[in-house]
Formats: C-alpha cells, structure tokens, sequence
C-alpha cells in the first residue's frame, strides 16, 4: 500500500512522516506520466496555477508525458491548438482522447462499421477519417455517444429508436460533468448516458477511462511499461479507478472534480493526493 498525503485544502496540508524519502523515490521513478486536462491541467480557459511548471519539471527530468482525456468533444490537433493558446507547447501525438480509443477499439471489432453518432464534428472527423460511415437514416451496426455538445433532441430521440431495435452501442466515456472553471460544471457524456438509460433500459460498452480498453488502446499506439507509470487526474471514478485497475501509480489533485470530502469518503484512494500539479511538481524533481 502507499502512502498517500492528504490536504486538507490548498496550503493546509496533514500528513504522516513516515519514510517520506522512499515516498519520495517512488514518485521519481516515474517513467511515463499519463495527464488528465480538464481539472487537472486547466479549468476552462484557464490554466492550473503551477501547470507550467509542473510540466517543465517533467521536461527537465526526462519524464514521457502523455495528456489522457476523456473528452471526445475535441480531437487531438484541437486540444494541440488550447493548450498552445494556454502557453503549453505540445505535440498532437502527445495527446489521446477516449474519441480516439472508441475509433481504436470500433477499427479492431468491424472496420468501416455504420456508425450513428452523437457527436461534434470534430468527433465525427475522427471516425470518417478512420474509415467509417456515418449515417443518419437506415440501420447502424453502431451508437456512439461522445461528449455531444451540439445534442438535439431529435438526436436523443433517433438513437433510443436504434438502441431498441439492436444497435450496438458503445459510449466513449462515463463522466457525469466536465468542470468549467469557478466551481461551475457543463453535463458531460455520463449525464446522457443516463437518459438513454431510462428511456431504453440500455447501459453502453464504455471504452475511455477508467476501462482497460482506454488503456489497451493507448499501448496499441504508444510503448510503455505500465508499473513504471502514474496516472494523473482529478477524478475518482475516472482517473484514479483507471490506474487502479491498470495496476499504476495514481495521484489525485484536488483542482477540479473531487473534493476532500468527497475523496474521504469514498472507497477508490489515490497512491498520493495533492491539491494541484504545482504542489506534485516539488516532488518530483
């Protein structure tokens, strides 16, 4: 088991001191560092404070990064453009989005699948881009729900009516909300999740985190030994039970979703806890 560091809220911190330097060590031995960004590297259009520093400490100790979201509203060359807006020089292949593990996963199980897809653009870019077909009339092989920010009800409506009829259905991640900045959320794939749920009696195949699939995907893309990793992310029920189940290191930040309160009372612990990336930074290097 590890230790694992509470704070209490930012600047206010109860710990045990005990064998703090091996702690300490194991977080240095971190080879590869798989981020969160929603409430973890920014919140909005706002940077986390120390989020900077934080990640040119990687840099400077050589540490592989990769963001791992799970919002498929946006593809990879989209969060590339924020987070170049945001100061943060970064490559498209650094970053990996539960839309792209959906599209790794759908390319394994039926290649040029009909797609029925709620969806942005951006998304459906993705999958035609992979090679599928996405279709709005006839029958589908597959329902995908993404983070759909240009939902309608026609689209909710259409989907139940596949769903029904033996589409398969397959959602690319589970989160409730997506945090916005100053303690304000926007209703993410999860809360759809759920209308579909209690109008068809149907729960999808989640591929993005905290499922395997998300991490099967990713190593089928990029090599790493996942017990020299740590997930990074602001989620309990995402981020945290992702490495959990993946068998990695795991550090909540309390930038975002979770609250102390919350983290107390719930049974997924992190391996450590900090309140940002700027606190985990000083331990790093």
């Amino acid at each position: 088991m590890f230790h694992r560091r509470y704070y209490t809220r930012a600047g206010e911190i109860s710990k045990k001191k005990i064998r703090v330097g091996e702690l300490m060590k194991k977080l240095q031995a971190v080879e590869f560092f798989l981020l969160d960004l929603d409430g973890t590297i920014y919140l909005g259009n706002e940077l986390v404070a120390g989020a900077q520093r934080f990640l040119r400490v990687l840099k400077e100790c050589n540490k592989k990064t990769i963001f791992l979201t799970n919002n498929s509203s946006k593809n990879r060359y989209s969060y590339r453009d924020k987070l170049q807006k945001l100061g943060i020089e970064v490559s498209p292949e650094q970053i990996f989005t539960s839309g792209e593990a959906t599209v790794l996963y759908l390319n394994r199980e039926k290649p040029g699948a009909k797609v029925f897809l709620l969806g942005t653009p951006l998304l459906g870019e993705e999958f035609r881009n992979a090679g599928f077909e996405l279709i709005d009339q006839g029958t589908p092989d597959y329902v995908i729900l993404g983070f759909d920010t240009t939902l309608t009800y026609e689209k909710l409506w259409k989907a139940c009516d596949y769903i029904r009829d033996g589409a398969a259905y397959i959602a690319t991640h589970p989160d409730l909300n997506c945090p916005v900045g100053e303690g304000r959320y926007m209703p993410d794939a999860g809360a759809m999740i759920k209308f579909i749920e209690a109008s068809t009696g149907k729960t999808p195949l989640v591929i993005g985190k905290p499922n395997l699939h998300m991490i099967d995907s990713l190593c089928s893309k990029y090599e790493f030994e996942r017990d020299k990793a740590a997930v990074v992310g602001d989620r309990l029920y995402t981020d945290i039970q992702l490495g959990i189940n993946a068998g990695m290191i795991t550090v909540l930040v309390l930038s975002g979703e979770t609250t102390v309160e919350q983290y107390r009372s719930s049974k997924v612990k992190a391996s450590y806890v900090y309140p940002s990336v700027q606190e985990l930074a000083k331990e790093i290097k």
